[in-house]
């Protein structure tokens, strides 16, 4: 936990920029009924029942001290598919950056093996070597950056029925180039200090 709260509260270093990533999902459905439309004075009426159409996976990381976002879509959740957010993450939103210093939750997929079991040794040397890892502690979540972007994503976004992946992925990108447009920037609060004290419970005593 200190670990993650101590990186938050580095200066801003365009050349070591602090990124947060986190992933979800967002179930596709069909309607049975075609809703009705809107009118004044009376909402827009869908059917409840609907038809599964699977699940999409969602991949996003932001930039706490700049507000920048990027989010993927994909069909799937693999660690090929990681690799590959992750590749596009160093090879086309930080290519200058010496490295990202990445916050994550340290799911299986998440690591550097991910990398050489998708890349040629070549590649995933050249990309693990731009990362400086840093994985938020199991029940840790609420220290992830990422997490209130993917919430706003959901209020803001996912709050409706998507059919297809593609309709999702239009509808995700439209919300990310209004999000970076407006690029609002995370003022992390809670410092080491803190938690010693708010959380002590936690730690051993000694």
């Amino acid at each position: 936990m200190e670990d993650v709260l101590e990186v938050y509260h580095r200066p801003y270093d365009p050349d070591y920029p602090v990124v947060c990533m986190d992933e979800s999902n967002k179930q596709l459905v069909a309607d049975v009924v075609s809703p009705i439309p809107g009118s004044p004075g009376k909402p827009k009426r869908i059917e409840h029942e609907y038809v599964r159409k699977g699940v999409a996976q969602i991949f996003l990381a932001t930039e706490p001290l700049t507000g920048a976002v990027t989010v993927q879509v994909k069909q799937r959740r693999t660690s090929q598919d990681w690799a590959e957010f992750i590749k596009h993450l160093l090879d086309d939103c930080y290519p200058d950056a010496q490295k990202v210093v990445l916050v994550m939750d340290n799911l299986n997929t998440h690591g550097i093996a991910s990398l050489y079991a998708t890349f040629a040794p070549e590649k995933a040397l050249r990309l693990s070597s731009r990362l400086e890892i840093h994985y938020t502690p199991k029940n840790g979540s609420w220290l992830n950056v990422a997490e209130i972007e993917l919430s706003a994503l959901s209020v803001q976004c996912l709050d409706r029925r998507f059919e297809d992946i593609n309709e999702l992925a239009s509808e995700v990108a439209a919300w990310e180039a209004h999000r970076n447009a407006r690029s609002r920037p995370v003022k992390w609060q809670f410092k080491t200090t803190d938690a010693r004290i708010k959380l002590k419970g936690l730690y051993p005593q000694i």
